[in-house]
């Protein structure tokens, strides 16, 4: 019993020793066959590849596909694409940079030079014959002494390359920077301009139109004369307008506020308010209103007034006076009255001459003085936007060297000289005047009238007016035929006689102002308007009669 179950037992633990040996035995042949089963099948594929360069194969094999055209290539080729594309690359940068240097304006530097000779290097490599054909499909193979030669080439102008590049970038970028902002300047530079444009002729469009506060107080004026026409008879003429012996001024406008202010600041500030006489001259429209107020409205202490209109002052004509001749020819009235709207934000810096004022009578009648007076000796001359602050008898006392004009010089520098208001092109004008001579200014002149009939300037003016109808000798004005009529004839005052600016600048200095005897509103911003500098407003509004009833009534926002 017991040597057969000794011998059963064993029987069993050989057998299964064979079982799994054979089994294991077996799994290794069948991954040995499979292995070389797929060996076999990428060699034969290999064999055949040289016909299928261009068709890949199946996703199960395409790794190992690669991997045998790697090993099959030129081993110089990857190095030869890197250094094309390097010079390539570089090529293009040099390029770039020659563009930005043409751009500035650097075309004769050195560095366009240099980018521009780098660039043709650049190029030569590219081209030659080795490169060419290496860098191409069907190309052969690269030597090893030809390859080393052009990649040293290659790196050498890369080298060159990033040295100037490095060299410039700084500056160049600099000077992009300060084009750009060239640049921006510039385009604001343009919309200021077209801003100033705009500005001016709303600005002129303001001033030259007439408020409603104006045009309420004339048409108050009138209709109080319609209603009391015996109160408003005209009074017999006063002797004191012919008296030579007393102070006489001269004040032509169509504003009735405006005059009257300037006649009250006269009369308020004068020691002796009776030895003055007003010579008011308007135009028919505006001559009742006028006369209707300084009768509601009669001067205090004894001071004098005289109210006439144009018309009134019968030798002034067409045949006489050449602005009248002028303003009835058709070519002056399509030059002022036609296309106006049209031209006006294109034109605007002449706008302020195509104004018909600069050919109104009421305007000229300042040449006519001795003619319109003639038994005085002695006027002064005022313009309405003007206010005076204290007593100016002082002015009948100067001494003017026989000169016929006494007015305060505007010069300073190269600015307000006749070169800025006459046209020194035209032979004429350069041979009769001095440009650099000191220009001065209208608004306050004291005129000898003796000294001008001696001079017979009213000639002098009509001569130099009627040369001047097509435009060609100045522009339109009464300033620069002011200065022909009155060259070397002009005594310069002290300037504290007449302050300017207060119409336009915002800088004149109160200390002048103060000091001065008259203070001008020349400019746009006149002091009746509401676009009227602030802190001048008030030296102009103390002299308004707010006492009459018509100003108060016409809410003139005093």
């Amino acid at each position: 019993m017991a040597v057969a179950f000794r011998g059963g037992r064993g029987g069993v633990g050989s057998t299964g020793l064979r079982s799994f040996f054979s089994y294991r035995i077996f799994i290794s042949a069948l991954f040995s066959f499979l292995f070389l089963a797929t060996f076999s099948v990428v060699l034969n594929s290999s064999r055949h590849q040289p016909h299928q360069d261009h068709t890949l194969p199946s996703m199960g094999n395409a790794y190992m596909q690669r991997t045998f055209l790697a090993l099959q290539s030129d081993p110089l080729k990857t190095r030869l694409d890197l250094i094309h594309k390097q010079a390539t690359d570089h090529l293009t940068l040099v390029n770039a940079y020659a563009a930005y240097a043409r751009k500035l304006k650097l075309d004769a530097s050195k560095q366009l030079k240099l980018f521009e000779d780098l660039a043709i290097n650049f190029s030569d490599l590219q081209s030659k014959p080795g490169l060419k054909s290496a860098v191409s499909e069907d190309g052969n193979a690269l030597e090893e002494d030809s390859f080393r030669q052009l990649e040293k080439e290659v790196k050498d102008k890369v080298k060159t390359a990033r040295m100037m590049i490095v060299e410039s970038k700084e500056s160049y970028d600099t000077q992009l920077k300060i084009q750009k902002l060239k640049d921006t300047i510039f385009a604001v530079q343009e919309q200021l301009t077209k801003a100033k444009k705009n500005g001016a002729v709303a600005s002129l469009i303001s001033a030259k139109s007439v408020p409603k506060s104006l045009h309420c107080l004339a048409m108050r004026l009138v209709g109080e004369r319609i209603s009391n026409p015996e109160k408003y008879r005209d009074a017999p003429p006063d002797p004191a307008t012919e008296d030579p012996s007393l102070y006489h001024y001269a004040i032509f406008s169509d504003n009735v506020i405006a005059v009257s202010v300037v006649v009250r600041s006269v009369v308020m500030n004068a020691e002796e308010p009776w030895k003055h006489v007003f010579h008011v001259v308007t135009d028919r429209m505006n001559l009742a209103a006028m006369k209707v107020w300084f009768k509601m409205r009669p001067l205090d202490r004894g001071a004098h007034v005289e109210i006439k209109s144009v018309e009134d002052f019968k030798f002034l004509n067409s045949s006489y006076a050449p602005v009248l001749r002028q303003l009835e020819s058709a070519k002056l009235q399509k030059f002022y009255f036609e296309h106006q709207a049209e031209n006006a934000t294109k034109d605007s810096h002449n706008l302020k001459f195509k104004n018909p004022k600069y050919l109104s009578m009421l305007n000229h009648l300042r040449f006519y003085l001795p003619e319109m007076y003639p038994k005085l000796n002695k006027i002064l001359f005022l313009d309405d936007d003007v206010v005076v602050q204290k007593d100016v008898t002082g002015l009948w006392k100067i001494n003017l060297d026989g000169k016929v004009n006494g007015a305060v010089e505007t010069c300073f520098g190269s600015f307000h000289r006749y070169g800025q208001y006459l046209n020194f092109t035209h032979p004429l004008i350069k041979e009769s005047f001095n440009p650099n001579a000191c220009a001065w200014a209208f608004g306050m002149n004291i005129f000898d009238l003796n000294a001008w009939r001696r001079e017979k300037c009213t000639d002098q003016y009509h001569y130099w007016q009627n040369l001047n109808e097509d435009r060609t000798l100045w522009k339109l004005g009464t300033l620069p035929p002011g200065l022909i009529t009155f060259y070397s004839k002009t005594k310069s005052l002290d300037k504290s006689w007449h302050v300017l600016g207060l119409g336009y600048n915002p800088g004149v200095s109160m200390d002048e102002i103060r000091n001065a005897a008259v203070i001008h509103y020349n400019g746009n911003m006149k002091p009746w308007l509401d676009i009227a500098m602030n802190q001048y407003k008030s030296l102009w509004t103390k002299y308004v009669d707010n006492e009459m009833e018509f100003v108060q009534m016409c809410n003139f926002g005093l």
